[in-house]
């Protein structure tokens, strides 16, 4: 099995890190053994303070989902992403009225946090809203 991270093109990738912290139930990747912080380490590396928000990183704190790296890049997003994201807000085994209700509360709880709602989908007996994150990213709700 290859081991890989998922990447984001960003402007604020410190920004961009928390709203998917808050929607993925991720951390804040620690910083290097023998600093207490990613300043401590980023001054004891000499990158100027005008560049600490060049990257950043997310884990996954259970251990088992991909790394996700945000990187700051000089130009904005001009289209669709033709990879996204299929985050799961509803546990298996509910009712469609259930699932439907879990989801919008997670919608809502995104919305809130910066993201925009597109809208929902219906196809195949499945349902889920298409969203997009505060950089205008697109992932699907389920």
């Amino acid at each position: 099995m290859a081991v890989f991270q998922i990447t984001f093109d960003a402007a604020d990738p410190a920004g961009l890190a928390g709203f998917w912290a808050e929607a993925l139930g991720y951390v804040p990747q620690p910083p290097p053994e023998g600093h207490d912080s990613w300043e401590s380490w980023l001054t004891a590396a000499g990158i100027p303070e005008e560049h600490w928000n060049d990257a950043g990183a997310l884990i996954d704190p259970e251990g088992t989902g991909p790394r996700i790296f945000f990187q700051r890049v000089p130009e904005a997003k001009t289209a669709k992403n033709r990879v996204h994201l299929d985050v799961h807000a509803a546990p298996p085994g509910l009712s469609e009225d259930e699932t439907r209700r879990a989801v919008a509360a997670a919608a809502g709880r995104l919305a809130d946090l910066g993201a925009t709602i597109v809208g929902p989908v219906e196809q195949r007996g499945e349902y889920w809203i298409v969203m997009q994150d505060p950089e205008g990213n697109e992932f699907c709700l389920q």
